[in-house]
């Protein structure tokens, strides 16, 4: 690809694909090149010292940018192509439609969300019923009881959809017709299939025969076309407890995952709740969390 063809739009598609490069850096590097009034051509032709010094970049993301920024230019718009025919849009920190909640959470939020669906979701109020991997019948009881209550009170859930939990959590509001916000942990393609309009889990395909992209919306910061990425558990539940305005914990298990979202939540001001039964309970009381009772 000449560098004439890239657009500072494909441009910050490609540099979300570099290791290092979160939503904060994303934004100065487009906030800088705007102000400076540097083309993406300009941009391409930065040394990686430049880059530290000018931009704030670390090192390693300065050197892994100039060594392969011509292989990532070119697979941004192998998959650009693919998202415009497939109806997935991504959003950056400098867009208007990036939701300002994982700011909340995160110093340097995702660089790029990749998002399949109903993105007037993004402006309901919006919650989560977590728990740890493991919990006890009683526990996933109490979370399905959780999801009803909020979908009842007209609230949309945020929901991941691979383990036993969120699964318990995530087909509550197909029971009731109410919509969701589903967080992957992997790619678009392996969760929906290839033309995208299956149910993630089996469960939820006995409530809904197909995916429904008019009601629900699947959000992920993973690449579409990889299955899998390093850390994505924890991404996934930290970018649920950034789009969720109230967050219920059930079992969160001690030094978990969980609590760590749980803590990072009621640090960023979230109104967050703890069930009686959980071994946290107490630990998470006392730092201004409510009761779930």
């Amino acid at each position: 690809m000449k560098p004439s063809d890239v657009s500072p739009r494909l441009l910050l598609l490609a540099l979300g694909s570099v290791p290092g490069l979160g939503g904060r850096s994303l934004a100065r590097i487009a906030t800088r090149n705007e102000l400076l009034g540097l083309s993406p051509k300009d941009f391409l032709k930065l040394s990686p010292e430049a880059l530290i010094e000018d931009f704030g970049l670390r090192t390693e993301s300065a050197h892994a940018w100039t060594q392969s920024h011509q292989e990532a230019l070119d697979s941004a718009r192998i998959l650009q192509d693919k998202l415009d025919a497939d109806s997935i849009r991504f959003v950056t920190p400098i867009d208007a439609s990036y939701p300002t909640g994982l700011e909340l959470m995160d110093r340097n939020p995702p660089g790029v969300l990749f998002l399949h669906g109903n993105e007037r979701l993004f402006g309901a109020k919006t919650f989560a019923v977590l728990s740890s991997r493991k919990t006890h019948e009683a526990g996933l009881v109490r979370m399905e009881q959780a999801v009803e209550e909020g979908v009842l009170e007209g609230e949309v859930l945020v929901a991941g959809h691979d383990t036993p939990e969120y699964q318990r959590s995530a087909v509550v509001p197909l029971r009731w017709g109410a919509p969701r916000i589903l967080v992957l942990d992997q790619g678009f393609y392996k969760a929906l299939g290839h033309s995208l309009k299956e149910e993630p889990f089996r469960i939820a395909r006995l409530w809904r025969h197909q995916f429904d992209p008019s009601t629900d919306l699947v959000v992920s910061t993973i690449h579409p076309l990889r299955d899998f990425f390093p850390s994505a558990n924890a991404q996934r539940d930290r970018l649920i407890g950034g789009l969720a305005r109230r967050l219920d914990f059930v079992c969160p298990s001690p030094g978990g995952n969980m609590e760590k979202v749980a803590k990072s939540a009621l640090k960023a001001g979230k109104s967050v709740r703890v069930w009686t039964g959980s071994r946290v309970f107490s630990d998470l009381i006392a730092l201004g969390a409510r009761e779930l009772a």
